[in-house]
């Protein structure tokens, strides 16, 4: 069975969002390909080390999150309009996005900060 499991962070930012949406944002991720590498073109993908981080858009929220052997663990939910979210994405442009912010210590902090799942 197919789970999306959230972090303490995310499954508070998720929360504070009008139900309708929640639903949406969550229905999107039916589509989730069952293979990490068959995300072309669905996903971002961030990397550090031998973690792999995606993010999806939808509407306009950015959802970061990793695979987990039951479905999915939703690391954090952000609004594209964020100052977070502006922050890691001022001056890149979208075909080096992925890879720079993959570099970026500071957005990993941000991604680990609720390490537990909820």
């Amino acid at each position: 069975m197919f789970q999306i499991i959230f972090n303490a962070i995310s499954a508070a930012e998720m929360s504070a969002l009008p139900k309708g949406l929640q639903l949406e944002l969550l229905a999107e991720f039916r589509l989730f390909p069952k293979d990490s590498e068959d995300t072309k073109g669905c996903f971002g993908m961030l990397r550090r080390g031998h973690r792999k981080l995606f993010r999806y858009r939808s509407k306009d929220y950015r959802i970061y999150f990793e695979q987990h052997p039951e479905g999915v663990l939703i690391r954090r939910v952000l609004h594209k309009n964020t100052l977070q979210d502006f922050l890691f994405r001022s001056s890149l442009t979208t075909a080096e996005e992925d890879e720079r912010l993959g570099a970026t210590s500071a957005f990993w902090k941000l991604i680990e900060e609720g390490q537990k799942p909820h």
